[in-house]
């Protein structure tokens, strides 16, 4: 393992920054994303990378353009989208060159990795605490829309790691997609040695 490269990468709403640490002897890559309000130093996400480190994974963990430009406040779904892309683009033809990649990212990085998994051909997608079900108005009548389309349209395999108290719903085990419960909430903070077990154990099966 390398010590972390911090990488400038242009992108249409401007430029994103990913943080990048290189396995030795890597087999795959990984790119994740940030939440909507959080950064790269989220504990799930150093937890992720640790996990993925540990069993011939390269990572980079992708600042959002908003974030790089000091903006608390996340840009809408389609810039996210389209950064990403680009990000992913960027990384795949440069220091993941040759690299098969999966692509993830805890709450909303991981709605914009499941969005757009076949546009930059991830074999895999990993989730950190998807938000399933959005907050709802107090004026709201009826049950909840949930972004379960969002998870349903992933055509390679799917980890999802949820809190079991996670205030924004539990997602389904699917044909490609397996849910890993963990104590803890939205934060995913109270058993990060559950998460890297699950993120290895996933990683590990994970065919190129």
């Amino acid at each position: 393992m390398t010590a972390a490269t911090i990488l400038d990468l242009d992108t249409p709403h401007g430029p994103a920054r990913a943080h990048v640490t290189h396995a030795d002897e890597a087999r795959l890559a990984l790119i994740l994303g940030h939440g909507a309000g959080g950064g790269v130093q989220a504990p799930d996400l150093q937890a992720a990378q640790q996990a993925a480190l540990s069993t011939g994974v390269s990572v980079a963990l992708v600042e959002q353009p908003y974030r790089v430009a000091g903006r608390r406040s996340a840009a809408p779904a389609h810039q996210l989208d389209a950064a990403w892309i680009a990000v992913v683009e960027r990384l795949t033809a440069g220091p993941f060159d040759g690299l098969a990649h999966v692509a993830g990212g805890r709450s909303s990085g991981a709605r914009v990795a499941c969005r757009t998994a076949a546009a930059t051909g991830a074999i895999g997608v990993l989730c950190l605490a998807f938000p399933l079900v959005p907050p709802q108005r107090k004026t709201a009548t009826g049950p909840p829309k949930t972004r379960q389309d969002e998870l349903d349209a992933v055509g390679v395999p799917v980890l999802v790691v949820q809190g079991e108290n996670d205030r924004f719903g539990m997602p389904e085990n699917g044909a490609n997609r397996t849910v890993v419960r963990l104590h803890g909430d939205h934060r995913l903070a109270s058993d990060r040695d559950g998460l890297r077990t699950a993120v290895k154990g996933w990683l590990t099966g994970l065919k190129a």
